[in-house]
């Protein structure tokens, strides 16, 4: 047993699962990260589904559950429920209502299009409803400091690093795009100082070259600004200012519009702020 009394709400026993979740088995992880990422699902769904779901045992999700001083899955599960009833259906539950409700299950071009856009559009009124104001300017205060920001992100995710470059350099901040080229990460990174920040942007399943660059921005003490997609992303209890953004998702295929939204709008709060702190040194 990891804790000697079981978390009485699901704040509580998500803090304890991001708190724990490098002491934990493989296992115990797998099920750590689904729990987490799939909250409507442990509510209402079965252990046999959840299990199969999730690619675990049911005995593995009781031994979860008993893991955090629960003295069964169904005990967890009450916090799911519980929670769920009190809020707002999520965006994809939203997206899945909307298509269920129009009857929406075309696959021509524009209705593709009408999908995509209906589901973008409930992700980003999600991105505005639980983006922390105080993470944000904390952020915009952590590239404001910086005599240079370098940032990394690779596959998927070299789409937002390889734009919130492109806006930083526009507004005249000094900002290195982590690319690799010959695989040189590590090289690259070996560039950082402490006056620095770095920005790592990684999703599931979070690419090691990365890891790898946000390690060195850790282990040199330069500030390090993540935007992923869980809280269970190991950049996450690595980082300074952390953003966890749920992309909209239709037919599998997941966007990028909340995470190229979240870095303009951390560029343009940039440029605000340095445009702020240019008008108080001429005063």
């Amino acid at each position: 047993m990891l804790l000697e009394k079981a978390p009485e709400s699901l704040v509580e026993l998500k803090q304890a699962i991001t708190e724990c979740h490098p002491r934990l088995s493989k296992r115990l992880r797998q099920v750590a990260e689904y729990l987490v990422d799939n909250p409507s699902q442990i509510a209402f769904d079965t252990v046999a589904v959840i299990s199969k779901d999730a690619g675990v045992h049911p005995s593995t999700l009781v031994r979860f559950a008993n893991s955090f001083g629960y003295t069964g899955f169904s005990e967890m599960q009450r916090l799911f429920q519980q929670k769920l009833m009190q809020e707002a259906p999520s965006y994809q539950e939203r997206i899945r209502i909307a298509r269920q409700e129009s009857g929406d299950t075309g696959e021509a071009p524009d209705q593709l299009l009408e999908q995509f856009v209906r589901a973008n559009t409930l992700a980003l009124d999600t991105l505005s409803k639980t983006t922390d104001g105080a993470e944000m300017e904390r952020a915009v205060e952590i590239l404001a400091s910086a005599k240079a920001t370098h940032i990394v992100g690779v596959r998927r995710a070299f789409v937002v690093a390889s734009y919130f470059a492109y806006a930083l350099r526009h507004i005249d901040h000094r900002a290195y795009l982590i690319d690799g080229v010959g695989g040189m990460y590590r090289e690259q990174a070996s560039t950082f100082a402490a006056e620095d920040a770095v920005v790592a942007i990684s999703f599931h399943p979070y690419a090691g070259e990365t890891q790898d660059v946000a390690q060195v921005a850790v282990e040199r003490g330069v500030p390090l600004i993540v935007i992923t997609d869980s809280q269970l992303s190991p950049l996450a209890s690595q980082a300074t200012a952390c953003f966890v953004v749920k992309e909209a998702e239709v037919h599998a295929f997941r966007s990028l519009a909340s995470s190229l939204c979240l870095a303009q709008s951390l560029s343009i709060g940039l440029a605000y702020r340095l445009d702020k702190q240019q008008a108080l040194d001429i005063v």
